[in-house]
């Protein structure tokens, strides 16, 4: 494996954790990031839109408990709640609604789960 194929596979769990995408240089748009290799263009990262963020999020979340995010007691879920305050997820639009659909609760119920956090 050379240099430029080791930082590329290193990168690439970073990224995908991110919701990203690897493209080729010549490929990347204004958006990408570029990134070099011994002062060559080697490989550019596409991030993802903030929503598509969340989603990827979520979805990490419930592969992590092995289970859709619904499922999940009360407990669990304002732990997922925590989590998801702590990575930004309520600065996305409709962020609450999004989160509240995948666990299965009302907006009222994940933002008592935020209140909760924050009176403790």
């Amino acid at each position: 494996m050379t240099g430029e194929e080791a930082f590329v596979a290193a990168l690439k769990p970073l990224v995908d954790a991110m919701g990203g995408r690897l493209v080729p240089p010549d490929e990347a748009g204004r958006e990408d990031v570029v990134l070099a290799w011994e002062g060559a263009d080697v490989v550019a990262v596409r991030l993802p839109q903030l929503a598509e963020s969340l989603d990827h999020i979520l979805a990490a979340l419930e592969r992590r408990h092995g289970r859709p995010l619904a499922d999940l007691d009360r407990k669990a879920k304002q732990e997922v709640v925590r989590t998801l305050e702590a990575r930004g997820a309520f600065a996305v639009r409709h962020g609450v609604e999004t989160v509240a659909n995948a666990l299965g609760v009302s907006r009222f119920t994940v933002y008592n789960y935020l209140n909760r956090e924050k009176g403790n």
